[in-house]
């Protein structure tokens, strides 16, 4: 990160659901800053990392209730602005990578039409402009035969291509801040660092700020620059990727990070049986 703005500042943020049998705490006082840098937030599932992502998009559900002493975009108060205003946002602005192509996608639309439907809403351009950036930009995100993939409906493509159908349809309108949620998680290896690259490549050269959703921290440890660590809504610890899984920086991790990182195969250092988990109730106190 460097001395400019932030594109992004979260303090206190907390997303509450108010059912008939209580309060569910999704997330529990979150707060972080975001530059032009690759964010990772890692945990178990059910630990918060989505609904930080759709909190900060305003795509809460109802029940769920979401507040913030702060949540700022380049300076703009996201809390003080009405639905309307955080529409205009959303995609233009910042954009979320949601995990599953197939449930995101419309079905009956052709992919290249649901790509220029998101140019020429955010760039307020015409049919034939928007088919164009949309074809270049298939072929940024390195789809061959963009032409042809255009005129496909969601079913014929692959998983890996339709995340990168998704990816394309995110960027398209060229955000400052993108949220990318499990966008490799069910892909196979030689897919996932096709998207981690092209990922990177967009990060690098457009000076994009990306939040990484994941639960392999490998993968974070080796693609992000700083690492938020998630658990029961709460963050119990923010820190540098590289040190992540550092043995000289073990004394100082927190002992839900040890105790993720315990659970991963070594391959290098074969174990009889993977550890468990312990978790200590006082950590969400």
């Amino acid at each position: 990160m460097t001395s400019e703005q932030p594109l992004l500042e979260v303090d206190n943020l907390k997303v509450d659901f108010h059912t008939p049998t209580g309060i569910v705490r999704a997330v529990r006082g979150l707060s972080f800053t975001l530059g032009r840098e690759r964010l990772g937030i890692v945990g178990e599932s059910g630990s918060g990392k989505s609904m930080t992502g759709r909190a900060i998009l305003d795509l809460i559900p109802h029940p769920g209730v979401v507040s913030a002493d702060r949540m700022r975009f380049r300076g703009q108060d996201l809390t003080a602005m009405d639905k309307g205003a955080r529409r205009k946002l959303r995609g233009r602005h910042i954009s979320m990578v949601m995990q599953d192509p197939k449930f995101s996608l419309n079905p009956v639309e052709t992919v290249g039409s649901q790509i220029a439907e998101a140019y020429r809403i955010h760039r307020k351009a015409g049919v034939r402009e928007a088919r164009e950036r949309s074809l270049a930009m298939l072929e940024q995100v390195q789809i061959r035969e963009p032409a042809r993939v255009y005129d496909l409906y969601p079913h014929e493509v692959s998983g890996g291509m339709g995340q990168r159908v998704m990816i394309a349809m995110m960027l398209i309108a060229e955000p400052e801040v993108l949220i990318a949620d499990e966008p490799t998680s069910a892909l196979d290896v030689t897919v996932q660092l096709q998207i981690l690259k092209i990922l990177d490549d967009l990060v690098t050269e457009r000076g994009m700020g990306l939040i990484f959703i994941s639960h392999d921290l490998h993968l974070v440890q080796s693609f992000c620059d700083r690492v938020i660590v998630m658990y029961g809504g709460k963050v119990m610890e923010t820190l540098p990727a590289a040190e992540l899984a550092d043995p000289a920086a073990r004394s100082r991790r927190h002992p839900y990070t040890l105790g993720l990182l315990e659970c991963l195969p070594d391959l290098d250092h074969p174990r009889a049986k993977l550890a468990t988990l312990n978790r200590d109730p006082a950590w969400l106190a």
